[in-house]
């Protein structure tokens, strides 16, 4: 359906792709991976055609319909989000249109003259529109909706006073109810909770096109995708199979080569020994001149490329008191609903508790109410003895002085720590070579995340509050962040939405449900063994 034929694509002085090559086939589903900055996105904007390679070209099956999601929504305002969703479902909402604007032409007084032409122009559409399954539109524009987690409120009401996550939820709608022949899906799984998350999945393995997508959520992408499309070093490499394949795969093809590299360089070290030793006698001039001719023959093998990651480094934290959080008899309300009335929950040192709870549950206003962000309505909440807290907030991301590079922005915060040690910071944490010159502003969303988790980490707290610590990280770094939080001795609490860095950190679970609170010892994945589902709102 779509051929990718050796391309290639420059950007501001930098390589993206060089004669790549790639398909996508029909009924295929396809993670289209590789580092920040690889060129996923033009990518796509290519196969739309958006953009054009320099060389090479991307051609797409006649009459195969694309749809493409990416983050950037555009305005949307004025109308309900049912109507948003409607308005981008193909050819029927074309004809929706017309049916509308000939209904209004039907009760002008003004065009009465053109009513017998108006009525059968309105008869050949409507059938039109019945083929097309038009009356049935709307049942299926809030089918989806609601299970991106959408209440009747929000469906009918203006689109426009949505948040930017809820708009972006909209704009995914619209392509899911379109269901073209392909579709292109850049982070569909951002701004998700756990149950739209589940919904999605299920939706996608149920569609009968071609997908191709990004996602930064390996427990997804694992689910969904029986191929892998890689971008490397301008190269697009495919492998067969999900995304824990492909790692496997891809780390079992650098082994291979390494041993290769290694094994070819120590057979180059031994002839050109045997050169040196014996150039300067006539008796083997023949013998040395027949192995410079082979080694001048030999197609050298490369060693690996060597993948730059984040590597996060805790300094180890001060012990605290065995009691850490209590909270006694704690109410709180927003308006007139009650989220919490009389909580009592004890955090134990070395505990790490996530929250689990459907949108509205109080998962983040719990981890508020520890943080000290907002105040109970009644009741208590006390820190233990020798506890120092970090407090990992989507808010917090908004509070970088945008006039501040990050280096600045790092002295401004650890004024009396040497150059030397945040320079070393800022490179564990990502940031290294001219990056560290970047404005605060430029900086995209997982950069901001980066560097506000750098300073929090810097003077190690030993009770870690983190609320959606992952939102933005691609998967290299959301990897590097679990690896070093296994190995965190101190206690956390923490809301997520990743099942993988849920079922990697958590020891104990704590539900928020309308019927009340139940704590689970055991992580997240004895939570699902002993509930029988992923996340509250999944409940049979």
């Amino acid at each position: 359906m779509i051929r990718i034929e050796n391309i290639s694509k420059s950007n501001s002085h930098r390589i993206l792709f060089i004669e790549a090559s790639a398909a996508l086939n029909r009924g295929e589903k396809i993670g289209l991976v590789g580092p920040n900055g690889a060129g996923k996105t033009t990518l796509f904007r290519m196969i739309t055609g958006q953009d054009l390679p320099d060389e090479g070209q991307v051609s797409v099956d006649k009459g195969v319909t694309i749809g493409y999601f990416n983050q950037d929504v555009g305005e949307m305002s004025g109308r309900s989000a049912v109507a948003e969703v409607m308005d981008g479902a193909g050819p029927v909402s074309v004809v929706a249109a017309e049916l509308r604007e000939l209904e209004a032409a039907m009760v002008d007084p003004d065009r009465m003259d053109e009513m017998d032409q108006i009525i059968e122009r309105y008869g050949e559409v409507q059938a039109r529109y019945e083929e097309l399954d038009g009356y049935g539109l709307e049942g299926r524009a809030r089918e989806v909706l609601d299970g991106l987690s959408f209440t009747q409120e929000m469906m009918d009401g203006d689109v426009g006073k949505l948040s930017g996550g809820w708009k972006m939820r909209v704009a995914l709608a619209r392509i899911l109810l379109m269901r073209p022949d392909v579709m292109l899906l850049d982070e569909p799984s951002n701004h998700l909770d756990i149950e739209s998350l589940i919904w999605l999945e299920q939706f996608l393995r149920g569609y009968d096109g071609a997908l191709l997508m990004t996602s930064h959520d390996r427990e997804f992408m694992n689910r969904i995708v029986t191929k892998i499309i890689e971008i490397d070093a301008g190269s697009l490499n495919t492998y067969s199979g999900d995304y824990g394949f492909y790692e496997q795969q891809r780390a079992l093809n650098e082994k291979q080569q390494q041993a290769q590299f290694e094994r070819q360089q120590a057979m180059l070290a031994k002839e050109i020994k045997f050169i040196e030793r014996f150039k300067a006698r006539a008796s083997h001039a023949s013998q040395v001149q027949s192995r410079v001719k082979k080694l001048d023959k030999i197609e050298r093998v490369e060693p690996p490329k060597r993948r730059q990651t984040v590597a996060f480094e805790f300094q180890p934290a001060p012990r605290s008191g065995e009691d850490v959080v209590s909270l006694k008899g704690v109410a709180k309300k927003y308006g007139s609903g009650t989220i919490y009335d009389g909580l009592d929950f004890m955090i134990k040192r070395r505990e790490r508790w996530c929250i689990m709870g459907i949108n509205g549950a109080g998962k983040s206003t719990l981890l508020k109410l520890v943080a000290g962000a907002t105040e109970p309505d009644d009741g208590s909440v006390s820190i233990g003895a020798s506890v120092k807290m970090g407090y990992f907030a989507q808010h917090a991301m908004d509070l970088l002085d945008g006039d501040l590079t990050v280096f600045e922005w790092l002295e401004q915060e650890f004024p009396r720590a040497g150059q030397g040690s945040l320079r070393a910071l800022a490179g564990c944490f990502g940031f290294s070579g001219d990056d560290i010159e970047k404005k605060c502003r430029v900086l995209s969303g997982g950069e901001k995340a980066r560097l506000v988790m750098a300073a929090m980490l810097f003077d190690p707290p030993n009770l870690l509050v983190l609320d959606e610590p992952t939102n933005h990280l691609d998967l290299d770094t959301k990897e590097m962040l679990i690896k070093a939080l296994s190995d965190y001795e101190g206690t956390m609490l923490f809301v997520s939405h990743d099942r993988h860095f849920l079922a990697e950190l958590s020891n104990r679970v704590l539900e928020l449900t309308p019927d009340g609170i139940h704590r689970y010892d055991g992580g997240y994945t004895e939570y699902v063994e002993r509930t029988g589902y992923e996340a509250p709102g999944l409940q049979a």
